[in-house]
């Protein structure tokens, strides 16, 4: 595993999924070298050079959108930076989550910063203070369409840096003005172009990829684990995860997640009881895991592949070459993020739908030595027959929620931008997606645990008893009914704090036995 850099310098390192989670978390810091400052002011200084000639250039003296052929003077350009951030700040709904707006300006300096933007050094500078004191600006969720980029959401997020909006600081919503005033700094004068530079971009949508690139891992992973303890617990087949299968049909994820699974079972008393049993063949949801968790490792894989070509990319307009080029095109266009997008709420909702298989699986009595609904005494309990119930729900709401928004586009600035990406709603809905994988994994983990318990005092291998144990810590057997909502509580708890995974670590790095497969590193999130 490649650790994140202590200090990260914008503009000129590659930035990666998990180097700016580190900086968003403050493990990581940042800076501006010299020679991006250089690059920097040079744009800029081309910036004031097209103004002072005065030939028309989009978004410098022009107006925008549908407005690109009104020409403003120059005395007014500073005004049309001003009028834009106010003019676009239209959006709607709940606020995002504050490390997802945090990430927003990680991504936003780190495209303006390449030095073809026309953006001033001072205003780099503001918004790197923003990032380092972690007073961040309020975002609603909803209002882009993910076309001339995320131009809603990325106007609230840079109200601030002009003294209009609100600030996150300290858990509490402070008006933006209070807030400069208190810690000592003025609102900031935009030149030309810059506020069409801070809010023409695609980091709405890359910031939740960001973060669905981080949490659909853990599911990955979480679901290869708790499904080896699925299969222990039904006593199932480990030859499904043979090398000699998946050579026949080599595709990444389904390798890698064989590999994993069979190691996760390796050395256990359980799989040895079940060699000469007289079932022939397991249903789907055990004996494809490496089939259908390995598609899904492939859509995360492509996803995070593409959100690292765009957390280095200019997706500015107008791209600002040199003193005598400058290109209108659409960079800002979210379009290459939104179908990965869909794709990856798509692979979430499938690893969800497998997991709600499997419980049922398990709750159907057909597995020797496990009772129907994983409890004895049955009739006056009901055992673990409405968990299910549960999943189902939750299976079936992400259903719904799987139809691609990238299929979609409604034409918006009078037909000016006539193909829109909804890769904004993309992105959210696929952590919401996410959201309900978890706690179907969560609910997975409980039931798994529970047949698992069916097997002693046969032991499994080295991993899936420390597992089974450390659930154990959290949720006790259940001999019967009880308010099984406190175990799910628990259990997506276990999920969301990666707990079985910290495990899976300390065993080995304990034991010096290891996971790891010839293509763990691509699996990673760097």
């Amino acid at each position: 595993m490649i650790s994140a850099p202590t200090t990260f310098n914008f503009g000129e390192d590659w930035l990666t999924a998990s180097t700016a989670l580190s900086i968003a978390s403050g493990k990581t810091k940042v800076a501006l070298t010299d020679s991006t400052r250089k690059k920097v002011n040079s744009s800029w200084k081309i910036v004031q050079n097209i103004v002072d000639k005065g030939d028309p250039v989009y978004g410098i003296n022009t107006g925008f959108g549908p407005l690109c052929t009104t020409k403003i003077s120059k005395e007014e350009t500073t005004i049309l930076q001003t009028n834009i951030l106010q003019s676009h700040s239209v959006g709607v709904g709940d606020p995002i989550a504050k490390e997802i707006a945090k990430l927003m300006m990680i991504l936003k300096v780190q495209s303006l910063a390449k030095g073809f933007s026309g953006i001033a050094e001072t205003t780099l500078d503001r918004i790197i203070w923003h990032i380092e004191h972690d007073a961040i600006p309020v975002v609603p969720a909803q209002g882009s369409v993910g076309a001339s980029g995320d131009l809603a959401p990325l106007s609230h997020l840079f109200l601030p840096l002009i003294g209009l909006g609100k600030i996150m600081f300290g858990g509490k919503t402070i008006p933006a003005d209070k807030f400069l005033n208190g810690v000592g700094l003025k609102p900031l004068e935009l030149g030309p172009k810059e506020g069409l530079a801070l809010i023409n971009g695609t980091q709405f949508i890359a910031a939740h990829a960001v973060k669905v690139v981080e949490k659909l891992h853990a599911c990955l992973s979480h679901a290869d684990i708790i499904g080896a303890m699925m299969i222990e617990g039904l006593q199932g087949s480990v030859k499904p995860f043979f090398k000699e299968l998946h050579e026949l049909r080599p595709f990444k994820g389904n390798i890698h997640v064989a590999q994993r699974v069979k190691r996760l079972l390796k050395g256990s008393e359980i799989m040895e009881d079940h060699i000469d049993c007289e079932r022939v063949q397991d249903p789907y949801s055990l004996r494809c895991i490496p089939q259908v968790h390995g598609a899904s490792r492939n859509a995360w894989l492509h996803l995070k592949e593409l959100v690292e070509v765009e957390l280095n990319s200019v997706t500015d307009n107008p791209v600002i070459i040199n003193e005598e080029f400058t290109i209108s095109g659409g960079n800002f266009h979210g379009q290459p993020l939104a179908m990965a997008l869909d794709y990856a709420c798509l692979a979430a909702s499938e690893i969800g739908n497998i997991s709600d298989r499997r419980i049922y699986l398990s709750l159907e009595g057909n597995s020797p030595g496990v009772p129907k609904l994983l409890m004895k005494d049955t009739g006056i309990n009901s055992g673990y027959m409405i968990l299910q119930y549960t999943t189902a729900a939750l299976a079936s709401e992400n259903k719904g929620l799987c139809f691609p928004s990238s299929a979609d586009s409604i034409p918006t600035s009078l037909g000016q931008e006539d193909h829109v990406s909804m890769g904004s709603i993309g992105g959210r809905k696929a952590l919401q997606v996410i959201g309900n994988v978890e706690k179907i994994l969560a609910i997975e983990l409980l039931t798994a645990a529970q047949a698992f318990e069916f097997r002693k005092p046969m032991k499994s291998g080295v991993f899936l008893d420390e597992i089974h144990k450390e659930v154990r810590k959290n949720v006790p057997f259940a001999e019967k009914d009880r308010v099984f909502a406190n175990d799910i509580e628990a259990g997506i708890q276990m999920i969301q704090d990666k707990t079985i995974i910290k495990v899976i670590h300390e065993i080995e790095k304990k034991e010096k036995i290891s996971l790891a497969t010839q293509f763990s590193d691509e699996f990673e999130v760097y």
